[in-house]
């Protein structure tokens, strides 16, 4: 199985832990990549703005649209562990997007299936490694790991 976090943002000081998470993965035979996205068109548009910011995000991330795409959004399905680990079940491939500073345009989210993790905001930062440890907390759930309980 292979996991795909893309993040609009610059690579952060919270990668190692991350990176943590990306090796006891694979002890259940899965890949979760993380990808961190942020170029000069992204740059260019938040600076003009809400709408050129989210048209940046959605050409940033179209290209590595697939079958299973998961968006992190506060108006997302809040979904508890065990549900997550069933978003996870029998998957080839899954996608998880983690938008920029002024979140995802109505386009990106209809191509998408909004989650959320939390009803609290949180970083960037923070959502992705959140993300991963729940990623990981799937997986073992997936497996009767004991590292869920």
């Amino acid at each position: 199985m292979k996991i795909n976090v893309l993040s609009i943002a610059k690579s952060d000081q919270y990668q190692s832990l991350c990176d943590e998470f990306i090796k006891q993965c694979k002890s259940f035979g899965a890949i979760l990549s993380i990808k961190d996205i942020f170029n000069n068109n992204i740059s260019k548009a938040q600076k003009e703005g809400l709408g050129f910011a989210q048209d940046s995000y959605t050409a940033a991330f179209k290209p590595y649209l697939k079958t299973i795409n998961f968006s992190l959004h506060p108006k997302g399905k809040t979904i508890d562990s065990f549900a997550f680990a069933t978003l996870l079940s029998n998957q080839m491939e899954v996608n998880f997007f983690i938008g920029g500073a002024y979140g995802f345009s109505q386009e990106f989210l209809s191509l998408t299936t909004p989650i959320s993790l939390s009803s609290l905001t949180l970083s960037h930062k923070i959502a992705k490694l959140v993300l991963c440890e729940q990623i990981y907390r799937a997986l073992s759930i997936n497996a009767n790991h004991p590292y869920h309980k």
